[in-house]
């Protein structure tokens, strides 16, 4: 007897269930072979961290502390390239946002060796870095959709200049 039924029982076990419940018993990876995951959706190159609301003065200038993340394997030029054909990375707000940006004080770049060329080094980003900026909001609340505009590069690769969206709550108290 096999697990309360009787040889007869088991004997009429359709020969797809077994080959099925042998398959279950391997271990998982040649049960299932895993195959790649691709997604659809890319990774941002740029990742806007926070803050997503600040509460500042009304009429008078205060500081904000942006704080974004580079993707792994990658790396943005800083804000002051040291050619002049390179994209640095500037941030700005629109006009219209009810929020001028007085100033923007942008964090010294690390220094980058071109594999293929040990002779340039660049000034860029990678990892997290933070812009300190300076604004001033009139009173109310504020949806701004600021802007960073940057250029992505490998170790190989520079891909096209991008604009991201930084969205942020500013309320003027």
């Amino acid at each position: 007897m096999i697990y309360g039924y009787g040889v007869d029982a088991v004997k009429r076990i359709p020969a797809r269930f077994s080959l099925g419940m042998a398959i279950l018993s391997l271990p998982l990876g040649l049960a299932f072979p895993q195959t790649p995951v691709h997604s659809l959706v890319k990774p941002a190159d740029v990742e806007y961290l926070y803050p997503e609301q600040v509460t500042v003065p009304a009429g008078k200038p205060d500081k904000l502390v942006l704080h974004f993340r580079v993707a792994p394997g990658l790396h943005i030029n800083s804000h002051t390239p040291k050619e002049t054909f390179l994209i640095p990375t500037t941030f700005s707000i629109p006009e219209d946002s009810g929020v001028r940006l007085e100033d923007a004080d942008y964090p010294p770049g690390g220094e980058f060796i071109e594999p293929f060329d040990p002779n340039e080094k660049l000034s860029v980003y990678t990892d997290e870095f933070a812009i300190d900026t300076h604004i001033v909001a009139g009173p109310g609340d504020h949806l701004v959709q600021a802007k960073l505009h940057y250029q992505a590069c490998t170790n190989n690769t520079c891909f096209p200049p991008k604009t991201m969206t930084v969205p942020i709550d500013v309320v003027g108290k």
